[in-house]
């Protein structure tokens, strides 16, 4: 029996507690009129872009589906 935890194993599930996010903030880039936006991963509206309004990002109940060009992820 173990009555112990050795100290590897302990950093490793120390590690593995502490959460990471799997969301960000990302720079598109809109098809149509070529504006540059920051928006969410994980939109909960649809966005659409400020100049000529095409839908750039649809909210899917998780992660959104991107009508635009990815430029940068932030974060």
């Amino acid at each position: 029996m173990l009555l112990y935890v050795e100290e590897e194993d302990f950093l490793k599930k120390k590690k593995e507690l502490i959460p990471q996010p799997r969301s960000a903030f990302i720079r598109v880039k809109c098809p149509s009129c070529g504006d540059e936006q920051i928006v969410f991963s994980h939109p909960a509206t649809q966005v659409k872009c400020h100049i000529c309004g095409e839908a750039l990002v649809e909210p899917t109940g998780g992660k959104g589906r991107f009508n635009c060009e990815i430029l940068e992820v932030l974060g």
